[in-house]
């Protein structure tokens, strides 16, 4: 079957993506769990152990608080409660963590820090899967035993104000529930007033025994200017108002009830010193975690300083204090000052409980269960802690039994600890049966691209896929049959769950059958070359050529890329590699351009000629000008003897036209550093953005918009000129809107709004500046002048990313986009066309700069970069779609950008030819690389120190851009008219 190399491409990046996504479904399973589930009955919870006497204490301790309020602040680091910032801001909790009654700790939540599996581990004491960040978006509703469903089991009334997550992951366990949509980060005032507004008239009450409030502002602040911005401070002087509120009503209400009460306050994750989070960082996985309770008297003199633990051991706290049993698939530990003050008996028999739930989660998890020194110190805690129940049953109040009990007691602690770190490391396992299939499908596509690269390459860029050929399919069937049998054996043979033995036998059958196609396509392009030797004569300029410095670069860093994933330490810095390959990319063409212009070639002549003769980039080539078709493959590189000549192009621009790139790229490394290493270093981006600035800010902001203007219209229509003007304008007005510059007769911006209408406005000229280009594009199917009315449509259409790209921009990377916009033009016009590069050595080009700038914007392989407030820029309430994809673009705008230009400058180009068809089969084939190469080495490396922290963040970023990649290699396809037109 013959097929155009762009369409083969496509169709091959779709599959991948499937084959990914298998893949990711099987490395981040569901958390192993316990047996017995929340479905079963209530367990009768392990009496206390007994040695040679029966104990007397069956039963659940008593709970040891009458009401339970847990305010929890979206994002709370914790150096805003117990730093400078809490001092300053928080008085009265200072107050309380210095000399109140009260426990302070630092609780470590572990990756993914995002709030629904944050959530997650506070109330079940589980570590939630890294998928997780993929299901924040849509929260599922907790399955597994937590402290809201045991509470609510037990008769207590739950109330709950704040984030709706809250309601989505715990349906119809409150009585009483306001929620507000999360994911809104332009609203950080409206979204906590509708908490705070409920609190006088609940506190007054006294028909509720566990109070949750979460408030979301600090986080939307954080989101949209960072931590260093002037709303945090108000937004953390209003939390410490509402917390000194909420305790002033519980102690007043103690005077009414036996029991004291308890004030939690907590954060779900921290804060990056970008905003954001999502990664590793101490800033985003160290929260405070301050525990309230007249129970908690100190004496004076009593310095408690903050402990470290971890987030889960709230869990089993809750229950203890509320007296519920542990969650059955807690890892935590009680937190043992909490139940300090107690009876001895009481004590142990609290930790006796803990560590029970914890031996029997290791024991359903781990099959060498014995061996573990954590269940081996429960096995001599608890006969000690018989021979003291024994001697305490004897009314025997010596200090040997106080001693016993001391002994027992510290035992229990080393027993819970070694018991949760044992959890903790074993709670997950993988599908590796999915892993294996999506794996196997991920190679084939790379295998066959790799094998399809003479042809696809080739003067006609057409490839024969051999899928319906008899022999072909007799070997099909043969391995469908083979695959078959393989998946019923694993799956009838399987002890542990896997999604893809739970798929429809149709489904499964369909996979088997896509991996059987692959296999047989794969064997026949291997047997090809000993059964037909035509290729060589057909495509004689592949096998002939010399392979120039640049395309020698081009490969070798390509495929070094791919290799250096496999260090965790390149993954962190991986921006690093970016911009040596671009910058040694910038010295290879100095010297490509220095041999051509002053060394000469081969005799051929100058390749830049006036631009009157068809060689400007704004027009396509035309059929009279042979000289200018410097995009096919499939022959000799022909390089220009020299750049002179009165009609030749400036020899001294294109020489200076690589330093400029080199110059400009190293100006924007200043402007956003990023990875784990340069991420804290403040960079002009941190400068520009302080309050301090925002003058400087303002200026730089309409220079950049008035320079991205200057570089887009001069291809544009009068309409699309108008509009981009406007459209830039508009971008303008939305940032002074919402705060974050100045318009020119304004000191400072007192009424800061959410620019709603500013940023519609904007939206408005983008969709109509890409409907001027669809309609465009359409018409060139019919009219006479179809590639002039083409290169004008797929212009508007860049055009009119631009302009989306420049409003989603934070103005302080509007300068990142006009050096985007600059490049481009400077490459294209004294680079790409004066030395004749090739369409595939311009698509690895193109590819590499896209990812320069991904780092550039200042994005990482941190989930923390991403810019979640892009997604709600003209949103006045949550949607998910339009959120997703207005993120998905703000965070790839980079490669999208550079892609589009590369469409449009090869079809402008090489409008007669088959570029298009090439390119789309280059860019595919060297985004496919990186994706194959690095399943390979996560799969290799899933059991490495640092695979939830490193290599699991960019697993996800790889799956986003390859389905980014497929987007742009279907507008690729549907753009390239080689094979559609008669």
């Amino acid at each position: 079957m013959r097929m155009g190399s762009g369409t083969f491409a496509a169709c091959c990046i779709a599959i991948e993506v499937l084959g990914v996504a298998l893949f990711l479904r099987g490395f981040f399973p569901a958390p192993v769990r316990s047996s017995s589930g929340t479905e079963q009955h209530a367990e009768r919870p392990a009496p206390e152990p007994a040695a040679g006497a029966s104990s007397n204490w069956t039963k659940l301790p008593p709970p040891l608080f009458s009401k339970v309020v847990i305010m929890l602040i979206d994002a709370l680091r914790d150096d805003f409660v117990f730093g400078p910032k809490g001092v300053k801001f928080m008085p009265y909790t200072t107050y309380l963590v210095e000399k109140g009654a009260s426990h302070s700790f630092v609780a470590e939540a572990k990756p993914p820090t995002v709030t629904m599996p944050r959530i997650k581990a506070l109330m079940t004491g589980s570590l939630p899967g890294f998928v997780d960040v993929i299901r924040n978006l849509n929260s599922p509703s907790v399955r597994e035993d937590n402290v809201l469903t045991q509470a609510k089991a037990a008769g207590k009334r739950i109330i709950f104000y704040g984030d709706d997550t809250w309601v989505k992951l715990f349906p119809k366990h409150f009585v009483e529930y306001d929620g507000t949509t999360s994911f809104f980060v332009s609203d950080y005032t409206e979204v906590d007033d509708n908490v705070t507004r409920h609190l006088d008239a609940v506190l007054q009450r006294g028909d509720w025994d566990l109070l949750i409030l979460h408030y979301l502002g600090l986080d939307h602040i954080g989101h949209v200017s960072g931590p260093g911005s002037p709303l945090v401070g108000r937004k953390l002087r209003e939390m410490d108002s509402v917390l000194m509120k909420i305790h002033a009503a519980l102690l007043a209400q103690e005077k009414k009830t036996l029991l004291p009460s308890l004030l939690v306050l907590c954060g779900d994750h921290g804060m990056s010193q970008t905003g954001g989070h999502g990664g590793s960082s101490p800033e985003e996985v160290n929260t405070p975690l301050v525990l309230i309770s007249s129970a908690f008297e100190r004496k004076p003199g009593d310095v408690r300083r903050p402990a470290h633990v971890q987030q889960t051991d709230l869990a089993p706290t809750l229950a203890v204090g509320l007296g519920l049993p542990v969650p059955k698939h807690s890892v935590g530990r009680l937190l043992f000052p909490v139940v300090q003050g107690t009876a001895l008996r009481e004590q142990l028999r609290f930790l006796h409980l803990n560590t029970v739930q914890l031996s029997k989660l290791l024991q359903e998890n781990v099959p060498s269960y014995e061996k573990e020194p954590g269940f081996e110190k429960f096995k001599m805690s608890e006969r000690l802690h018989g021979n003291w129940i024994r001697l305490y049953l004897e009314e025997n109040n010596s200090e040997v039994l106080f001693n016993l009990g001391a002994k027992v007691r510290r035992q229990y602690l080393d027993a819970l600890q070694m018991l949760s770190l044992s959890l903790s490391r074993q709670v997950m396992q993988y599908d590796i049966y999915s892993m294996v299939v999506g794996t196997v499908v991920v190679l084939e596509v790379l295998t066959l691209l790799l094998l399809s690269v003479p042809q696809a390459l080739g003067s006609k860029a057409e490839l024969d896929v051999p899928l319906w050929s008899p022999v072909s399919s007799l070997l099909f069937y043969l391995l469908l049959l083979i695959l078959l049998a393989a998946h019923v054996t694993v799956c009838t043979s399987a002890e542990s769950s896997c999604y893809f033995c739970s798929l429809p036998w149709l489904a499964a059958g369909g996979v088997m059958a896509l991996i059987s196609a692959l296999l047989s396509a794969v064997l026949a392009a291997l047997t090809k070359p000993f059964v037909d030797s035509r290729h060589l004569r057909t495509n004689p300029g592949l096998s002939k050529s010399r392979w120039s410095d640049v395309e020698l670069l081009t490969l070798f860093g390509t495929v070094g890329h791919a290799v250096s994933l496999g260090a965790s330490s390149f993954v962190e810095e991986e921006h690093q590699t970016w911009y040596f390959l671009v910058n040694t990319l910038c010295l290879a063409l100095c010297h490509e351009a220095y041999s051509t212009c002053f060394l000469g070639g081969d005799g051929e002549p100058p390749c830049c000629q006036h631009t009157e003769r068809g060689c400007d980039n704004t027009a396509p080539v035309q059929g009279g000008n042979p000289g200018c078709d410097v995009l096919e493959l499939g022959q000799a590189h022909r390089r220009p003897t020299s750049l002179d000549g009165p009609w030749g192009c400036d020899r001294w621009l294109v020489l200076t036209s690589p330093w400029l790139t080199l110059a400009c790229c190293r100006l924007l490394r200043a402007m956003n550093p990023t990875g784990v290493q340069g991420a804290h270093r403040p960079g002009l981006g941190h400068w520009l953005t302080s309050s301090d600035h925002k003058a400087e800010l303002s200026v730089l902001a309409a220079l950049s918009l008035v320079m991205i203007f200057a570089l887009v219209q001069s291809r544009c229509s009068w309409a699309s000129k108008v509009a981009m003007g406007l459209g830039l304008l508009g971008v303008y007005c939305y940032r002074a809107a919402t705060g974050s510059v100045l318009f020119p007769w304004q000191q400072d911006n007192k009424d800061i709004s959410r620019g709603l209408v500013e940023a519609r406005f904007v939206y408005a000229f983008v969709l109509g500046i890409l409907f001027m280009g669809t309609k465009d594009l359409l018409n060139s199917q019919v009219t006479a002048a179809a590639s002039k009315v083409r290169t004008r449509g797929l212009w508007a259409t860049h055009s009119g990313f631009i302009l989306l790209a420049a409003l989603l921009s934070r103005p302080h990377n509007l300068p990142v986009l006009v050096c985007c916009l600059a490049v481009q033009a400077v490459m294209a016009k004294f680079i790409w066309k004066p030395l004749r590069h090739g369409a595939a050595e311009v698509t690895v080009m193109h590819y590499w700069f896209g990812q320069a700038f991904f780092y550039f914007q200042g994005n990482s392989n941190n989930i923390a970069t991403v810019d979640v407030s892009a997604g709600f820029v003209g949103l006045d309430t949550y949607m998910a779609i339009p959120a997703a994809l207005l993120t998905l673009f703000a965070t790839y705008m980079g490669p999208v950008l550079w892609a589009s230009h590369l469409l449009n400058f090869l079809s402008s180009e090489a409008g007669r030819g088959s570029a298009l068809s090439r390119a789309c089969f280059c860019y595919a084939l060297v985004c496919s690389l990186p994706a194959s190469a690095y399943i390979v080495l996560v799969t290799s490396l899933r059991y490495h120190l640092f695979i939830w922290s490193v290599f699991s963040p960019k697993l996800l970023y790889e799956g986003t851009h390859l389905l980014v990649t497929a987007a742009v290699c279907v507008l690729f396809t549907a753009t390239d008219q080689t094979h559609t037109k008669p």
